[in-house]
């Protein structure tokens, strides 16, 4: 029998050198596990939070040389569900009608256009679980590009009452216009913010401005621009971007609860002039990605 406290030495330099390396090992572990990214990306459920190099039924979007309008899959995001429908308009709507409509608007120009591979993407719940379904759905479909479509609200500052049809609302006509975001943690951010680009001169040659006040040092805000041309905004956190495989964006299509800008937005005519500037942003796009 060995005595316990006059044990063979090997024996306890073994157990010594084993000790030793668990901890190098937990320390190498807890490394990579801490910092957890911004936005719920802490929350790592299949494939998609965690980030990995090659997201199972995901691939990556094809060399330059390989973009044909017939073959291109875009991907476009309707943000928000109908349980979680995002912002409120200036007259009780909800942000989430006017990102599917619009969302319907640019399916159909943009099919209509040769890009033949494009879907919707659309999700129910709430919180990150919906966040992850779409982005999921997204890079699932593998998709060469992810464009994903909101309409804006402003900081509760600038927020104002009224009423319509015997109801209060918030409303806010201080600001107007669209805005595009990017993530820099997308792993393809500089054909991003290409893309971004090209959408946002489009738009501004609509004579649609961009709006300024998500630079605004307040609360909330303060974004940095990228373009001041185009409007196009540094948003590193927002999930859809950062974990999309493919390049994408983020556009605001206008402020909702500016009275004037959300019946501009609802109208049928606005939104086919948005479609249609998609359309020509992704066929510039997908030209110099071929030249590429």
């Amino acid at each position: 029998m060995i005595n316990r406290c006059n044990g063979p030495r090997p024996a306890r330099r073994r157990l010594r050198w084993l000790a030793v390396a668990a901890m190098l090992l937990a320390l190498v572990r807890a490394e990579r596990t801490t910092g957890a990214e911004e936005d719920g990306a802490a929350v790592r459920p299949r494939d998609v939070a965690a980030e990995p190099r090659n997201p199972p039924g995901a691939r990556r979007p094809p060399k330059a040389a390989g973009c044909k309008p017939e073959n291109f899959k875009i991907a476009l995001d309707v943000g928000h569900t109908p349980e979680a429908p995002g912002a409120t308009s200036a007259r009780g709507a909800k942000e989430f009608a006017f990102n599917l409509q619009l969302a319907r608007r640019i399916q159909k120009a943009l099919v209509g256009g040769g890009f033949l591979r494009t879907k919707l993407i659309t999700a129910h719940g709430i919180g990150r679980d919906q966040l992850i379904k779409r982005t999921e759905q997204a890079n699932g479909f593998g998709a060469d590009l992810l464009l994903s479509i909101h309409h804006d609200d402003v900081q509760d500052a600038y927020h104002q009452k009224w009423s319509h049809n015997g109801a209060p609302h918030l409303y806010s006509d201080r600001f107007t216009g669209y805005s595009l975001f990017v993530s820099r943690d997308n792993r393809h951010f500089d054909d991003s913010v290409a893309f971004a680009k090209l959408l946002g001169t489009e738009l501004t040659a609509l004579g649609i401005s961009y709006s300024a006040h998500h630079a605004e040092p307040i609360p909330g805000e303060g974004r940095q621009i990228i373009d001041v041309t185009a409007g196009v905004y540094r948003y590193d956190e927002l999930f859809v971007l950062k974990f999309s495989v493919a390049p994408a964006v983020l556009l605001e299509a206008g402020i909702i609860v500016n009275r004037v800008e959300e019946l501009v937005l609802a109208s049928p005519q606005h939104q086919d002039q948005i479609a249609a500037s998609t359309l020509a942003a992704l066929s510039a796009f997908c030209s110099a990605r071929q030249r590429g």
